[in-house]
């Protein structure tokens, strides 16, 4: 945990960070619990898009981790920008080796922590024993695919990070299509008989998240790393549109979501949208809603400057790892809610209780968010 000043911070991550976050944390339950309380069509479609699609197509569910994802990346032109400054170069190619050095070893560090807290989060430190561990984490995804990108990103410049990111996709399509696997054959984009389950069930130790693969597998984490990309051309995009006035930022950056919306629409047809494969059209189709996502909180709280409803979200997104985890296991804040306020939600319709009581549980999270964001106390990773 460290101390940190938010002052320079991009508003519009932290919050499309929070956004996303709050569905994981506690938001889904809220909405789930609505829907039995009062059933009406809206609430029940709401709750419907929170849950992930069994196979093939999309929820909104299902765009929460690739989301997270991009936004890392969007964060990486400005994280390397200092480092820039203080070389006194204008790209990250021009960085002296022996600064390239440092962020290596640092970028390195960063994935090997990410990796150990999914392992953490998994059940790690229950000691169930080593084939009874999941290794494969959505935090150690992150953390692989933000490094490879950031590797592309410091040794490539644009165009050939572009031929970076079509050669993954491409790339992928193929070797998902074309490489047999065995007892299956080519293109078999099932459970069991797609090349990523086939990588995970050979090379992926300890236990698999679905037994015959696992969704944050090895082999469909080089997609993921073009998801970073995606969030990389957007952050550098930002850093460089100075001169472009905001309704042409906006309309380069709606035309950008809507063409990769299109693109992975077409693609599904041949290479189905699938989030558990992180298919090439899973990756263009989130990638344009991500920007579109992000666009809406830019022009809201970077351009418009309006921000004090977002507060919330960006206690969420200022600290959305440490809330990430500790949702997941690590602190039981369903107990604290039910102590805090389990009395008093007693006293409302049974029905209506399960809606009042994952309200309290959200009620908590932001009180811990608070404390800590009003002590300038982030988990830096």
């Amino acid at each position: 945990m460290s101390k940190t000043s938010t002052k320079d911070r991009l508003i519009s991550l932290d919050v499309l960070r929070g956004f996303v976050m709050f569905w994981i944390m506690s938001g889904e339950h809220i909405i789930h619990a609505l829907a039995k309380a009062a059933p009406i069509p809206v609430l029940i479609w709401m709750s419907s898009q929170l849950h992930h699609a069994d196979w093939n197509g999309i929820t909104f569910y299902d765009m929460i981790f690739p989301v997270f994802l991009f936004v890392a990346g969007v964060s990486m032109p400005y994280s390397f920008e200092k480092k820039m400054s203080l070389a006194g170069v204008k790209t990250p190619r021009e960085l002296p080796s022996k600064e390239k050095q440092k962020i290596y070893t640092s970028m390195l560090r960063r994935t090997c922590i990410l990796l150990f807290l999914g392992f953490v989060v998994n059940g790690l430190l229950r000691f169930d024993g080593f084939e009874q561990t999941r290794f494969a984490s959505v935090l150690g995804r992150i953390g692989l695919a933000w490094f490879f990108a950031g590797l592309i990103y410091l040794n490539f410049d644009l165009k050939k990070q572009l031929f970076w990111f079509l050669g993954i996709l491409i790339g992928y399509y193929l070797a998902m299509k074309f490489i047999p696997v065995p007892e299956f054959g080519a293109g078999v984009l099932t459970r069991e008989g797609s090349l990523e389950a086939y990588i995970d069930r050979l090379f992926l130790p300890g236990r698999l998240h679905s037994k015959v693969y696992d969704p944050e597998g090895l082999f469909s984490t080089i997609p993921a790393v073009a998801t970073a990309l995606l969030g990389v051309f957007l952050g550098t995009f930002l850093k460089t549109k100075n001169s472009l006035p905001a309704n042409k930022q906006l309309v380069i950056l709606i035309v950008s979501g809507l063409v990769l919306i299109g693109t992975g629409l077409l693609w599904n047809y041949d290479f189905p949208v699938n989030k558990h494969l992180w298919t090439s059209s899973f990756v263009c189709l989130v990638g344009g809603f991500s920007i579109l996502f992000f666009t809406f909180f830019y022009f809201i709280t970077d351009i418009l400057g309006f921000r004090k409803w977002a507060f919330p979200l960006i206690l969420i997104g200022s600290n959305s790892i440490l809330i990430y985890i500790a949702s997941e296991g690590l602190v039981n804040f369903k107990s604290t809610a039910d102590f805090v306020f389990g009395g008093a939600i007693k006293f409302f319709p049974l029905i209506w209780q399960p809606v009042f009581t994952a309200l309290s549980v959200t009620l908590v999270q932001l009180l811990l968010l608070y404390f800590l964001y009003k002590r300038k106390w982030f988990l830096k990773v």
